[in-house]
């Protein structure tokens, strides 16, 4: 753990430290996606990875590694071993990690659960897809980077291309596994289901516990091998939120309207039932944070769905330009980064409201991550559980490496 005093200016907060967790030149390590659920509950160790860029890995790197790092030591080490481990999940208790190893390819292969403890102890396979998923013909292969597990600890889910590597326009689907009794279930799919990024509830409610927040690119498109060509289209993406049985299929308030556009990020605050998105609007050059409660599923009709509570978070701010964002597992701290690109843009840390329609408050600056921004080195920001603590990643050495905060 290095001290970096440098990455701090004039306008950064009293009393705050910066650390680099990572520091290895000719290898790139960046902490994972903002929403993935990696982290002790009491907010001393958490995972990152090696080999990797902000957005994932490649399931072939011999070098690529997850690591467990102690907050308070800065101390890193490999928590699994094989290649193509990827989609980890802490398990709520603090105490094991589930990841999976990717052997598939469109069509065929092996997908492989496993579950080891956080000292590297007690590594076992829980289940393993080398055959159609059940009652599907489908067999899973480019499987997302992340994974969810429920709030119980006794559900993950994972999505991925359900294609055969010969049929154009095959579809994507999120599959849940039961971790109790090893199983796994098809509960959604189709072709707008490429990038789902599926989130499960962080509420201890045990009916509310079984939601899982999804995100449907319409318009979509990719090859026969599952290669995307065309993201997403016409009036973009909206998220929706599904139970785990593949029922209760509902709306989320944001975009779809031809001048707010979903940007693609969005999260739960806390274990409230409330969520947040990242929007870019046409009317005014802003990219604004949104949060919303679902509402009945009434159609892609997006900011125009019926009963669908809404507010702007960032509407205290000038001239928002907010990208990606975290929020503690309480739902009062809120961090996110910021634009212009130019420079390296920003890290700012807030209150969120504890009413949906109030705006962010004690909106703070923090530093400058003198990031690139390049698409493989995105900023990613997130919170400790706590909120005590802050991460993010930065290429401003040359190379994309782990960030940390202290103090907050």
């Amino acid at each position: 753990m290095i001290p970096r005093p440098g990455l701090l200016d004039v306008c950064s907060p009293r009393g705050i430290e910066v650390f680099q967790l990572t520091d290895d030149p000719r290898l790139p390590s960046c902490h994972l996606y903002m929403e993935a659920q990696i982290f002790t509950p009491d907010s001393r160790r958490f995972l990152l990875h090696r080999s990797s860029h902000a957005h994932g890995s490649d399931k072939l790197d011999s070098r690529h590694v997850y690591q467990v790092c102690e907050v308070e030591t800065g101390a890193l080490y490999p928590i699994t071993e094989e290649v193509g481990a990827t989609a980890p999940s802490v398990t709520p208790d603090g105490t094991a990690v589930y990841y999976f190893v990717n052997e598939t390819e469109p069509g065929g292969g092996r997908l492989t659960l496993k579950r080891v403890k956080l000292d590297g102890a007690e590594r076992e396979t829980v289940l393993v897809i080398d055959t159609p998923l059940p009652r599907t013909q489908f067999r899973p292969s480019h499987i997302y980077p992340l994974s969810t597990i429920s709030s119980d600890g006794k559900r993950m889910a994972l999505s991925g291309f359900l294609g055969d590597g010969k049929t154009e326009g095959a579809p994507w689907g999120l599959m849940v596994f039961d971790l109790v009794h090893p199983n796994v279930k098809l509960i959604i799919h189709g072709e707008t289901w490429c990038n789902m990024h599926p989130q499960y509830s962080r509420s201890l409610d045990p009916e509310i516990s079984h939601d899982i927040l999804i995100q449907e690119n319409h318009g979509n498109a990719c090859n026969a091998a599952g290669e995307i060509t065309t993201l997403v289209s016409g009036l973009g993406a909206d998220i929706h939120v599904i139970r785990d049985d593949g029922t209760n299929f509902r709306n989320l308030p944001w975009g779809r309207d031809g001048n707010e556009f979903c940007q693609g990020h969005q999260c739960w605050i806390g274990r409230t039932r409330r969520a947040i998105t990242s929007t870019m609007t046409v009317s005014v050059n802003e990219c604004q944070v949104v949060e919303g409660l679902e509402a009945p599923y009434a159609g892609h009709m997006g900011i125009a769905t019926p009963d669908g509570a809404r507010g702007d978070l960032s509407r205290t701010f000038p001239s928002p330009q907010f990208y990606h964002f975290a929020t503690d597992i309480d739902g009062k701290r809120f961090i996110t980064d910021s634009g212009p690109i130019e420079g390296g843009g920003g890290l700012y840390a807030a209150e969120l409201p504890a009413e949906t329609g109030d705006p962010l408050d004690r909106i703070t600056y923090l530093l400058n991550p003198r990031n690139s921004w390049q698409k493989g080195a995105h900023i990613h920001p997130f919170l400790s559980p706590d909120g005590k603590t802050g991460f993010f990643n930065s290429d401003e050495s040359g190379t994309l490496q782990a960030y940390m905060i202290c103090g907050l």
